[in-house]
C-alpha cells in the first residue's frame, strides 16, 4: 500500500469537513455530519421508517465494551453532551489527563470551553490545556497534529485500566475501531436527526487503507502527514476504493466519523490486547458511501505526549 502524500490527493474530496459540533467556536459555516453506518446493518438491527434509532444497537454495544470505557463526552453547557469527545490517558497523584482533538477548540485554546463527563456521570472542568505546537487550524496541512491534552483537577476513578497507546508503525491494512459520542446516520442518507436518540457513545470500524507518514522537516505550506485514513464502501462493491483497498465492507460494523466524534479515539488489537492508534480528526464530504475519515496518528507523537504526562502508557 502506498505510503506517500499523493495518495491523499486522490481521495474523493478534501479534508476540510469539520466533525465536532463545538467548532461553532470557529468562524465558518461548513456543515458537520455524523457517524455513518451501513444501511444493511441498520436494517438488520431493526432500523426502519419511524424506528430510525433502533438500527444502531450493534454499534452501541461495541462502544459499551469495557476496553472503550475511557472514551468521554464533552459539553460546552453541561447539558448537551456529545459536542465533542476525548479519551482518558491516566492519572498522576493530583490530576487526570484527557486526549482530544485540537480543532474542537478555538485558538488560543481555553480549558474551560468544555466540561468532561466521566462514566459515573460526574462532571469535570479542566484546569489546563496543551495544544500540539504544530497544529495551525488547517486540516489540509496539519491533520497529523490535531491533538490537545486536557488536565482535570482530580484523578478519575472507576474508569477501568489505563489505556495503552500504540508505539509502532504497522497500522496499515489493520482493522480499527473508532469510538465517540457523535450523532448518527446511514451510508445512503448521512446524518439526520431522526437517527439519533440518547447520549451514549457509539463505535464503528474501518480498514486503514491510507497511512501517511510524517513529513520531515514539516513544510511551511503543505501537508505534514502523520494520519490514518479509512473509507466507507457500499455493500455491493459498486464504488471503487480510491486507495486501492477492498471495495466491499470488511465487517458489518464499518462506518465513518461524525459530529461529536471529534477527539474520540481509534483502536486496534495487538497480540490480543487493545491499543489506541489515533484520535478522531476529520472527514470528507457528508459522511456517506464512498467517503473517508481521517485520524491523527499517536505513535509518532509519543515524545510530546510523554513530556506532558510521563505516566502515559505506550506499547513496546
Amino acid at each position: 500500500m502506498p505510503d506517500t502524500l499523493d495518495i491523499k490527493k486522490s481521495a474523493p474530496s478534501n479534508k476540510s469537513f469539520f466533525l465536532a459540533i463545538g467548532v461553532a467556536l470557529f468562524i465558518f459555516a461548513l456543515s458537520a455530519n455524523a457517524v455513518t453506518i451501513l444501511d444493511s446493518t441498520w436494517h438488520e438491527e431493526g432500523g426502519a421508517k419511524g424506528r430510525e434509532p433502533a438500527g444502531f444497537g450493534a454499534h452501541l454495544r461495541l462502544a459499551a465494551q469495557p476496553q472503550f470505557r475511557s472514551v468521554l463526552a464533552f459539553s460546552s453547557d453541561d447539558e448537551t453532551w456529545g459536542e465533542a469527545s476525548g479519551t482518558w490517558l491516566g492519572n498522576d497523584e493530583k490530576h487526570a489527563y484527557v486526549l482530544t482533538a485540537a480543532h474542537v477548540y478555538a485558538l488560543p485554546a481555553s480549558p474551560d470551553a468544555y466540561s468532561v463527563r466521566s462514566p459515573d456521570g460526574r462532571i469535570h472542568r479542566p484546569d489546563r490545556i496543551w495544544v500540539h505546537p504544530q497544529w495551525n487550524g488547517d486540516f489540509d496541512m496539519r491533520t497529523g497534529f490535531d491533538l490537545a491534552v486536557l488536565r482535570l483537577p482530580k484523578p478519575l476513578a472507576g474508569i477501568g485500566p489505563q489505556p495503552v497507546l500504540y508505539g509502532g508503525n504497522a497500522e496499515s491494512g489493520k482493522l480499527i475501531t473508532f469510538v465517540g459520542f457523535g450523532s448518527r446516520g446511514i451510508g445512503s442518507a448521512s446524518e439526520e436527526d431522526r437517527f439519533y436518540r440518547g447520549s451514549d457513545k457509539a463505535a464503528a470500524q474501518g480498514v486503514v487503507d491510507q497511512l501517511v507518514k510524517t513529513v520531515m522537516p514539516l513544510p511551511r505550506k503543505g501537508d505534514g502527514g502523520n494520519y490514518l485514513g479509512v473509507y466507507l464502501p457500499k455493500e455491493d462493491g459498486s464504488i471503487p476504493n480510491p486507495y486501492g483497498g477492498a471495495a466491499k465492507p470488511a465487517t458489518r460494523l464499518v462506518g465513518l466519523l461524525g459530529s461529536g466524534d471529534s477527539g474520540g479515539s481509534a483502536w486496534m488489537q495487538l497480540q490480543g490486547n487493545w491499543v489506541m492508534v489515533g484520535v478522531n480528526s476529520n472527514g470528507s464530504g457528508t459522511a456517506r458511501y464512498g467517503e473517508s475519515s481521517w485520524f491523527t496518528r499517536i505513535s509518532p507523537l509519543r515524545p510530546w505526549l510523554s513530556g506532558l504526562f510521563p505516566g502515559v502508557r505506550f506499547s513496546e
